[in-house]
């Protein structure tokens, strides 16, 4: 890396003082130098939904741009205002034809501002620019800044299918499903208000009924009385909690309007 730079900033000297025709040599030899670099800021794009070459293609394409653009004059290294460009120049693909999912329209344009700025700021500040950096330039709340950075990962879905970095699961087996018991949750607090009327042995014979699948014979034997007056039991349980919960639900209802 730093055969890189020190090779690069040479050129960028023998650049000032080049015809026109070196001075075309001297800009492909500093590319050719740094293709590398431009590669290496794309690599953290790959896996997005947008083939690795086309990225690189990108990336390089941003180097050139960094090439023509560089202010040796200013005293800053190449490489520090080279990076960011060429990240914004990725970035601005991924805008333009990566999207998997729209941000607003107020996080897109600000997004171009801050690709349009960063070039500037790198150069400006000898290094890439913090977001308090961007945001102080644009004039806009650090909020902003970092909501527009952070939009720059809805590129392209992950598959449910990849397999969790923290497990052997995957991340569809880690979504959450619909709860059976949702359903029945409005029933079960009304009952359960409805069921402390009842008396111990009534609770009893339901329990044993709907909860533990018992026939009437048994719950006859469980508690001590025929068949027959169990199913009667049974009868008139059921039908005083269905009068009971008539009676609650008009009372909720209220007078008409």
């Amino acid at each position: 890396m730093e055969h890189r730079r020190e090779a690069t900033t040479r050129l960028f000297e023998e650049l000032e003082a080049a015809s026109d025709q070196e001075a075309h040599r001297i800009r492909d030899e500093i590319v050719r130098l740094n293709m590398r670099v431009a590669s290496d800021c794309a690599r953290r794009y790959r896996q997005r939904g947008i083939a690795t070459e086309d990225l690189d293609q990108v990336a390089y394409l941003g180097l050139v741009k960094a090439v023509r653009a560089f202010d040796a004059g200013r005293g800053h290294d190449f490489l520090s205002f080279a990076v960011p460009t060429i990240r914004g120049e990725v970035r601005r693909h991924f805008r333009d034809l990566g999207w998997a999912l729209r941000p607003p329209r107020s996080i897109q344009e600000l997004q171009s501002r801050i690709l349009a700025a960063e070039g500037d700021l790198a150069q400006e500040l000898g290094r890439s620019p913090r977001p308090s950096d961007l945001a102080r330039h644009l004039e806009v709340d650090l909020e902003q800044v970092l909501d527009a950075l952070g939009a720059t990962g809805c590129f392209a879905p992950a598959s449910l299918d990849i397999v969790a970095v923290d497990g052997d699961d995957s991340l569809g087996d880690r979504l959450g499903a619909v709860d059976p018991a949702f359903a029945t949750a409005e029933a079960r607090i009304t009952l359960a208000t409805l069921m402390r009327g009842l008396t111990p042995r009534e609770r009893r014979i339901l329990e044993l009924r709907f909860f533990g699948n018992r026939t009437q014979a048994e719950i006859g034997a469980d508690i001590g009385v025929t068949q027959m007056q169990v199913s009667r039991l049974l009868n008139r349980i059921l039908g005083r909690l269905r009068e009971r919960m008539l009676a609650e639900s008009d009372a909720s209802s209220g007078p008409a309007a």
